[in-house]
């Protein structure tokens, strides 16, 4: 009996550890990182995202000049630092989303905000692949083959070298080892 329990435990730690390995992680601004010399446009970046629950946001910045706060959207509509939720200052902040929604960080630093220095994030559960439809076969006789471009693809899709980093495939393959490992327990 307590073999079981022992087995049951590790087979629940797995899928905890698998489920948190499927995050995705994106640096804010990519190589720019997250800075007010207006060389990214923060929700055009962001735009480009498919957030999901358990991604993890790396700001990258020097911490001398600025911050990272995280915000309601009316403080972040109108560049409010003053009551922020969280106040990120190491230069090198990560942050994990747990739940679905609308996500708003900004520069506390003065004028750094209205420089552009702000950017929603909308995180949503992610869909199961199962539940992706593949694309219906072409009609018999058809002569044109099916060709894939790139820009249509969706940007959680693709993997880009510097802002996203996905490691789902190592717990997944935790979990099988261990399912084939209890196997040999009952």
């Amino acid at each position: 009996m307590a073999l079981r329990n022992i087995a049951a435990l590790v087979l629940f730690v797995m899928m905890v550890l698998c489920g948190a390995c499927s995050g995705a992680v994106y640096r804010v601004g990519d190589s720019d990182g997250w800075t007010s010399r207006g060389l990214v446009d923060y929700n055009k970046w962001a735009s480009t995202k498919d957030f999901h629950v358990g991604d993890t946001l790396m700001f990258a910045y020097n911490n001398q000049f600025h911050n990272v706060m995280q915000v309601s959207d009316q403080d972040f509509q109108s560049c409010n630092a003053t009551s922020a939720f969280a106040t990120y200052t190491s230069g090198s902040d990560t942050v994990t989303r747990k739940r679905p929604g609308h996500y708003y960080f900004l520069c506390g630093a003065p004028g750094h905000c209205q420089a552009g220095q702000k950017v929603d994030i909308k995180v949503t559960l992610p869909v199961p692949e199962s539940m992706i439809q593949s694309p219906s076969p072409s009609p018999y006789g058809s002569s044109s083959p099916s060709v894939s471009h790139p820009e249509e693809m969706s940007p959680s899709s693709t993997l880009s070298s510097a802002s996203t980093l996905n490691s789902s495939k190592p717990g997944f393959a935790a979990t099988a080892f261990v399912l084939g490992l209890l196997r040999f327990v009952f």
